[in-house]
C-alpha cells in the first residue's frame, strides 16, 4: 500500500510538473507571438487601410448616386436600386481586395431570367444610366457586369437581383455555382453580421479577416482547396454565437481550426435569426445555412473529398497554431505561426 501511495504521488507529481511546463511555455511563446503582435501584423498586411475603405466606399456611392439621380427624372426606369454588399459592406475586407461588389435590384416584371439575357440587358441599362461612361467601361461578365472608374484602377461588380418591391429588399439573384436563382437580401446580410460586430466588438471582423487570409494562403498553394468568404463569416458567426471569446487573436484562431478539425461540420450550422432552424433539411457533406434563405445551404456544393481537404487543412494549422503555443524560443514560435500566416510575418 505504503508504494502503491508513492507511485499515485509520483504519477501526481508528475503530472503537476508536466501542467507547469505547459503553461510556462505557453507563457513563453506568448511573449515572442501574443495578442497584440497578431494585431500588428493585421495592421500591416491583412487589414484593408481605413483611407483606402473611405475611398472605396465613396466610389461605390459615386455610382449609387449617379443612379438615384437618374431615376429621379425616369421614375418607370427598371433599375430600382443599388447597395454596396460584399467584404467591404461587412468590413471583412482584406488588403488585396480589386474590386467593389454592389448589387442591383431590378424590376422582375421586365429584366429576363436567363442569366447571359440579364448581364446583357443589365449593362445595356447602365450605359443608358451612367451616359458619361465610355462603352468599354461596362462590361459585361459571366454573372455581373463590370463598371471600371477611369483614374483609381479599381473595378465595381454589379451584381443584379430580381426585384418585385418586397420591403426588406429580398429578391433573387443567379447563383453563379448553379445558375438556379436565390432569395437574397443585402440588407438582412448586412444586419446579421452587424449584429455579431456589435456584441463582439472589432475583434468578429478581425478574426474573419485573418482566418480569410489564411485561406487566401492555401488556395494559391493547393488550387483543390475550396472556403469561400461566405462560409468562413458564418463558421465564426456560429463560434462567437455559442460563446467563443475573440478578444484573444491567437486563441480564436484556434478555436476557428479546432472546430472544422474535430469534425463538428457533422452538425448544421443554422441561425435563428429570420426564420425557424427547423425549415433546414438536408444531407449534404457540409450544412451551413444562409441567414437569411433556410432553403440555401451555402456549402451545397462542396462534395466529401471538399469535406476532407478543409478538415486537413484545418488540422494541419491548428496543430501550428498549438506547436506556436508551446514553442520556447522566438524562432520557433514565428516559424509555426508562418504556417498559418504566411512567410511574411514576422513579429
Amino acid at each position: 500500500m505504503f508504494g502503491l501511495d508513492i507511485l499515485n504521488f509520483r504519477e501526481s507529481e508528475r503530472q503537476f510538473l508536466q501542467a507547469c511546463l505547459r503553461i510556462w511555455g505557453q507563457t513563453m511563446s506568448r511573449e515572442h507571438v501574443d495578442h497584440s503582435a497578431i494585431v500588428r501584423f493585421a495592421d500591416e498586411r491583412v487589414n484593408l487601410k481605413q483611407e483606402d475603405v473611405k475611398a472605396h466606399r465613396e466610389q461605390a456611392n459615386r455610382l449609387r448616386d449617379r443612379l438615384e439621380t437618374y431615376l429621379d427624372d425616369h421614375q418607370d426606369f427598371e433599375l430600382r436600386k443599388m447597395m454596396l454588399s460584399g467584404s467591404l459592406a461587412k468590413g471583412t475586407a482584406l488588403k488585396s481586395l480589386n474590386d467593389i461588389d454592389i448589387a442591383c435590384y431590378v424590376s422582375s416584371d421586365s429584366a429576363p431570367e436567363k442569366i447571359g439575357d440579364l448581364i446583357v440587358w443589365l449593362a445595356d441599362k447602365l450605359r443608358k444610366a451612367f451616359p458619361n461612361f465610355q462603352p468599354e467601361q461596362v462590361k459585361p461578365q459571366t454573372y455581373s457586369v463590370t463598371v471600371s472608374f477611369r483614374g483609381s484602377g479599381l473595378d465595381v461588380d454589379v451584381v443584379p437581383i430580381l426585384y418585385d418591391g418586397d420591403p426588406k429588399w429580398r429578391g433573387y439573384l443567379v447563383s453563379q455555382d448553379t445558375g438556379d436563382k436565390l432569395m437574397t437580401s443585402i440588407p438582412m446580410h448586412l444586419d446579421f453580421i452587424r449584429k455579431r460586430k456589435t456584441k463582439n466588438d472589432k475583434h468578429f471582423a478581425q478574426v474573419i479577416r485573418l482566418i480569410k487570409h489564411w485561406a487566401r494562403l492555401h488556395k494559391a498553394g493547393d488550387q483543390e482547396f475550396r472556403l469561400k468568404s461566405f462560409m468562413i463569416e458564418l463558421i465564426m458567426a456560429h463560434l462567437a454565437d455559442k460563446g467563443t471569446p475573440l478578444a484573444d487573436y491567437p486563441s480564436a484562431i484556434a478555436a476557428f481550426f479546432n472546430y472544422i478539425a474535430a469534425g463538428e461540420f457533422d452538425d448544421a450550422i443554422v441561425f435563428d435569426d429570420y426564420y425557424d432552424p427547423s425549415m433546414c433539411t438536408g444531407s449534404q457533406p457540409i450544412r451551413i445555412w444562409d441567414p437569411v434563405n433556410h432553403e440555401n445551404n451555402v456549402a451545397s456544393l462542396y462534395t466529401a473529398s471538399n469535406k476532407a481537404k478543409l478538415i486537413d487543412a484545418a488540422d494541419d494549422a491548428g496543430d501550428a497554431v498549438a506547436a506556436a503555443l508551446r514553442a520556447t524560443t522566438k524562432g520557433e514560435t514565428v516559424r509555426h505561426w508562418q504556417r498559418v500566416l504566411g512567410p511574411s510575418f514576422d513579429a
